[in-house]
């Protein structure tokens, strides 16, 4: 008796727990409003074959919009290049030039898209376009649902939180042409691979 009343225990357990991840899939339906001050866009990019140069895109603005049929779900993100940091002035200031990003002609870059669907894991893909140096390729965004802040005060909007991941290749974009070569050859594979942090609060109608 006391080895059954266990299993039921353990049995509305993991159904408690497996309604709470189906949850957490995706937010309500509705737009939400990224918010630049709990956002981030970090980078890691080959340095010379074998090392990485790490990081990070400070201004993120923009929208997502969550809606009851995946293939209605979109975003719309702007990054100012400008805010790039890799905590190293020198290297900053070159990444700035028209070298690599060129932030006098290119200000910003986007990442647009319509449409998710559902991966193994609790992850989700959209195959959004990515616009760089003024040049636009798909980009598959991986991405999950972190969930909803529990603490938001009353009358305030829902904030949700994600976390993704992507990976392209700087070349194809025109940033940092004189690289080809000796930092990341002609290899097919991706060569900068990226993960965001998303906060983002609901708009109310």
């Amino acid at each position: 008796m006391f080895k059954k009343k266990l299993f039921v225990i353990w049995l509305f357990a993991i159904c408690g727990i497996a309604a709470g991840q189906s949850a957490k899939e995706l937010p309500p339906p509705g737009v939400y409003q990224i918010d630049p001050l709990h956002t981030f866009a970090y980078f890691s990019a080959w340095h010379h074959f074998v090392g990485r140069v790490r990081g990070r895109f400070d201004k993120v603005t923009g929208t997502l919009t969550v809606a009851q049929d995946p293939a209605a779900c979109s975003v719309d993100v702007s990054i100012d290049v400008l805010s790039i940091s890799t905590q190293v002035t020198e290297r900053d200031d070159d990444l700035r030039s028209p070298e690599y990003f060129d932030v006098k002609k290119f200000a910003t870059m986007t990442y647009q898209g319509k449409g998710v669907h559902k991966m193994a894991g609790g992850l989700w893909q959209m195959d959004g376009s990515l616009t760089i140096h003024g040049v636009t390729k798909v980009v598959p965004v991986k991405f999950k649902f972190s969930g909803t802040f529990p603490d938001a005060k009353p009358g305030t909007p829902a904030r949700v939180a994600f976390h993704g991941t992507a990976a392209t290749k700087r070349v194809p974009y025109g940033i940092g042409a004189r690289d080809n070569k000796g930092e990341v050859g002609d290899l097919p594979a991706p060569d900068v691979e990226i993960e965001l942090d998303v906060e983002a609060d609901a708009i109310k109608k």
